[in-house]
């Protein structure tokens, strides 16, 4: 195959029809401004031939440190196949027309956890939160909810992707695409 994103639809469709939750769960690494690593698992919202998609608050750990570094990693488990993929390349904000499609897409109580979410920062009780999202509530009582200027998506643009597949005694199959400018080289790794 040409480029690693032909074989990731592949695995995707199977993962799609076989796993039971979230076969779009990837876990997504970052890197504070210490240097310290950061993992969380985040859903993807698409794929193509420019990266793969999540969004997120970009006031958040997660939005701060890819705003800061754009450098971080993607894994995808799909333990019923005994495959992982992961994935390492730089992080870029997807276009406003992209965040706030898919934004009007989600459900209104989405919407509105977008805007009363301080993600990521403390929160003194849970009341605090009830309270922030009815005052949402009662702002956009009905009728579209605007995107919240802090709320976007980012598109993980691929350098190196690795497809393992799990193999009876641990003598897996690791496939591995190096971006090299607009082309992709393709070499296999030692289990």
């Amino acid at each position: 195959m040409d480029s690693p994103f032909t074989q990731f639809g592949h695995w995707f469709d199977e993962a799609s029809a076989r796993e039971i939750n979230d076969p779009n769960a990837m876990a997504l690494a970052s890197v504070s401004a210490e240097g310290r690593p950061s993992v969380r698992i985040v859903l993807m919202k698409g794929f193509d031939a420019n990266g793969f998609v999540f969004y997120t608050n970009t006031q958040s750990r997660k939005g701060g440190e890819l705003l800061a570094n754009p450098f971080c990693a993607l894994t995808f488990h799909w333990k019923t196949l005994e495959r992982q993929v992961r994935i390492e390349g730089k992080a870029s904000l997807v276009d406003d027309q992209e965040a706030d499609d898919y934004y009007h897409s989600r459900p209104r109580g989405s919407q509105i956890g977008a805007w009363a979410s301080e993600q990521s920062r403390p929160l003194p009780d849970r009341p605090t939160l009830e309270a922030r999202v009815a005052e949402v509530e009662s702002r956009y009582p009905e009728g579209e909810i605007p995107r919240p200027p802090h709320w976007t998506g980012f598109r993980v643009v691929p350098e190196r992707v690795e497809f393992w597949q799990g193999m009876p005694y641990r003598l897996h199959d690791r496939l591995v695409y190096e971006r090299a400018g607009d082309a992709w080289t393709a070499f296999r790794l030692f289990p």
